[in-house]
């Protein structure tokens, strides 16, 4: 069984807690699509986001995390304790995986079905993925690198997080520190790899980025930074990768437009 394990950052560093909880609503009515009924989710927040969509298969943990301070660095690891909180609650669920999906990210509806038939797998991580800009009718498709740009990226096998007996309920900063150095999205396929246990592409395209700001979660921009000639070129090819979003990617995802949403939450 797939556990999705979604860490949602406090509404007192949110510009707009109303516009966080649109997109997180968006994201856990993408998860729950599944084709197949065996997936849970967990939500873990210190606040929970103000939504109308309900399903049984949703468990809330909230938990006073302190956020240390409001760089990247200070916010990640606010997300990756919330994750790791997550990753304690999953042991009683018994999963054979857990993916870590960002709060306003959506996901393909086939996940569940296709880790309910590969139970002994390692793990896969998303090398292809759409990117989405809010309000756009044109989605982009990633062909490759998906895992290194966005955090909603790797469905792992659970006994492979290590998670230590000793660890009952809110995560440890020791833990937490173990994941942030090893196990980010960035960093977890070399990680495992080194291992012996690697990760497998996913065979087709998995979730979907949501281009809001930069990130839901850190809301951090670097509009001021030069862009070389190698990027500029990078991004005039990006261009062919464009595309109209048509009706069966919509049912994949889940996917719809959110009116009058803020575009930094």
């Amino acid at each position: 069984m797939l556990v999705f394990i979604v860490p949602v950052k406090s509404k007192y560093i949110s510009k707009s807690w109303e516009s966080v909880s649109k997109l997180f609503e968006r994201c856990v009515k993408s998860i729950c699509n599944q084709t197949v009924n065996d997936f849970r989710v967990i939500v873990v927040c210190n606040e929970k986001p103000e939504i109308e969509f309900s399903h049984p298969h949703i468990t809330y943990i909230q938990h006073n995390f302190e956020l240390q301070g409001t760089d990247w660095k200070s916010k990640q690891l606010d997300k990756l304790s919330k994750f790791t909180t997550g990753l304690i609650y999953a042991r009683r669920l018994k999963p054979s995986h857990v993916m870590c999906v960002d709060a306003d990210d959506c996901v393909s509806k086939y996940l569940a079905e296709f880790v309910n038939r590969n139970p002994q797998a390692n793990g896969w991580f998303i090398k292809k993925g759409y990117i989405y800009s809010e309000g756009s009718r044109l989605i982009r498709i990633m062909r490759k690198g998906f895992d290194q740009y966005c955090g909603t990226s790797n469905i792992i096998r659970y006994d492979l997080y290590n998670v230590p007996e000793n660890i009952k309920s809110v995560c440890d900063n020791k833990y937490t520190q173990y994941i942030y150095d090893y196990y980010r999205h960035r960093d977890i396929t070399s990680t495992l790899a080194e291992k012996g246990t690697p990760l497998e592409p996913l065979p087709f395209p998995g979730a979907v980025y949501i281009k809001n700001g930069e990130n839901v979660y850190f809301g951090v921009t670097n509009k001021n930074k030069a862009l070389t000639l190698k990027s500029r070129l990078l991004r005039m090819k990006a261009l062919l990768d464009y595309r109209w979003i048509v009706q069966s990617t919509h049912d994949e995802f889940n996917l719809y437009n959110i009116e009058n949403i803020s575009q930094l939450a």
